[in-house]
């Protein structure tokens, strides 16, 4: 299985938690809030052929660790992959849109200089800018909207512009979902937990959420199974393929 938006360093004990996801044989983003965290927990993945870390500046930090993308630019050329980062324009983070805005074409302008990356990115209450400034950096890379909530019409742009999508349970059981997942390309889809957040609270990793996922996909899809995991596996080879050709391209 896929979870392809995960905050390993946050669960109570990230260490059990990496055992737990090595023994389930699923292949997993553990994304970061802040370049300072990517470190450490790059250490969790260590020896883990399938556990992937992502650098991240979450957009709800932003006003007070934008300090950090000097960070986030020296660090880049540790991973393939970049995340949490995007924009939130929920009602507290709102205040801090503009500095929100700024770093993540900041973020985005990185990613294209390094030569690509892959990104999991946030865009609650704020698809239309995030929409915005990726179409104003198109080549800073892939990017996977993680746990997409905007617009249908965004949803639909965001397709156009090649733009990935990663969703979660609580997204596939809402009364969206049939619509949503209709305007997603089939190929272009992965799962995700967010855990330990959302609806996956607890000390131990959620694989049963998980496995759940992928059932929810299967009936919205009108696929068995078997026939949405292989299409997932398959979304993700081609994602892992891309995350190594950009990191590839970025070596002298």
């Amino acid at each position: 299985m896929i979870d392809f938006h995960c905050h390993l360093d946050l669960f109570p004990s990230p260490a059990s938690a990496a055992a737990e996801i090595e023994h389930a044989g699923t292949y997993l983003l553990s994304v970061t809030n802040t370049p300072k965290a990517f470190p450490k927990t790059a250490q969790f993945a260590k020896g883990r052929k399938r556990i992937r870390t992502a650098l991240g500046l979450h957009p709800q930090l932003v006003h007070e660790r934008h300090g950090e993308v000097g960070m986030f630019v020296r660090l880049l050329g540790e991973t393939g992959y970049v995340g949490e980062i995007g924009i939130d324009g929920g009602e507290e983070s709102a205040l801090h849109l503009d500095i929100q805005k700024d770093v993540f074409k900041r973020l985005l302008r990185a990613c294209a200089d390094a030569g690509g990356r892959v990104m999991s990115i946030h865009s609650r209450h704020a698809s239309g800018e995030v929409i915005e400034a990726l179409r104003g950096q198109p080549d800073s890379g892939l990017p996977v909207l993680h746990w997409f909530s905007g617009p249908i019409a965004h949803a639909q742009k965001a397709a156009e512009m090649g733009a990935w999508f990663s969703v979660g349970l609580p997204m596939l059981r809402s009364r969206r979902a049939s619509t949503m997942i209709g305007v997603m390309p089939r190929d272009r889809v992965l799962t995700e937990t967010d855990a330990p957040f959302a609806s996956t609270p607890g000390e131990n990793y959620p694989i049963k959420a998980l496995s759940a996922s992928v059932t929810a996909l299967a009936g919205l899809w009108r696929l068995d199974e078997r026939a949405t995991q292989n299409q997932l596996n398959d979304n993700l080879r081609r994602m892992v393929t891309a995350a190594d050709r950009f990191r590839a391209a970025a070596r002298p």
